[in-house]
């Protein structure tokens, strides 16, 4: 007998579904059925990638957002449960890091990260935390009381890597957010979940595994191989799925055993 996870009838938020990761959530999410709302700041792209989904025969949808703006990120939650539905599911994917020695860092360096990977992570779950509360509590309405959210932290949550320092902390800031979230909303049957991915081939860092450095990193690996945007397909089905109810506060590693 075949085992399907289907997530026909809820609504997921995708931030960061412009490019590289975020959008492989929202093909992925789109084909188990989901009615996908697509979000970042690069709104031309996320026409691109809503078109091509529903040419796929899903349902996609667009919303402007900048995750370091918290006025931003009300109006996109506002605007997607008002377009689409109530948030079921929340990928909150955005993240942004810079290359340097910790010695090398700058204000701005380390604002530039933590207002988008911790900040601005937090925001979004915060916001769309709230309608999935209000709707447990019966203060909102909507077919479906609890929900999932899944943050996307890193490997380098883990583990710390050279000249990646500040976005390791920003990281590993997202993994203790992940459990707090899911201590204080897991009664409401809103499980928060993180996944930590280790190094993935998309479209934004394909040219780097090329370089010198880009192999030795590599090399470094169990296997010696990199990830694929679709090895990560599985996992993040099950963890936006209504079988995953006894899943909350799990940080899931997903990165070939790099860090253990």
């Amino acid at each position: 007998m075949a085992y399907s996870l289907d997530l026909s009838g809820r609504v997921a938020l995708v931030t960061g579904a412009s490019s590289g990761l975020g959008e492989q959530f929202a093909r992925t999410l789109a084909s188990a059925g989901a009615a996908v709302v697509l979000a970042s700041r690069r709104v031309e792209r996320l026409k691109t990638l809503r078109a091509d989904i529903e040419a796929q025969g899903g349902d996609a949808h667009v919303v402007s957002l900048d995750v370091t703006d918290v006025l931003s990120i009300e109006a996109a939650v506002a605007q997607a449960e008002a377009d689409v539905g109530p948030i079921d599911i929340l990928i909150n994917n955005s993240g942004v890091s810079t290359t340097q020695r910790l010695q090398d860092v700058r204000e701005e360096d380390f604002d530039f990260i933590f207002d988008t990977n911790v900040r601005g992570a937090f925001f979004v779950a915060q916001t769309v935390g709230k309608h999935m509360l209000a709707r447990a509590k019966g203060a909102l309405p909507g077919t479906y009381a609890g929900g999932r959210i899944i943050n996307i932290a890193s490997a380098a949550a883990l583990r710390v890597l050279p000249q990646i320092g500040v976005y390791c902390m920003s990281k590993a800031a997202v993994v203790q957010m992940t459990k707090a979230m899911a201590v204080e909303w897991g009664k409401y049957g809103i499980n928060v979940n993180a996944i930590c991915p280790g190094y993935i081939d998309t479209d934004i860092n394909h040219h780097h595994w090329e370089t010198e450095q880009g192999k030795k990193l590599v090399n470094m690996l169990p296997k010696k191989r990199l990830g694929h945007v679709h090895d990560l397909d599985a996992l993040l089905v099950m963890l936006a799925s209504p079988q995953s109810g006894f899943i909350n506060g799990a940080v899931i590693s997903a990165d070939d055993g790099f860090s253990i």
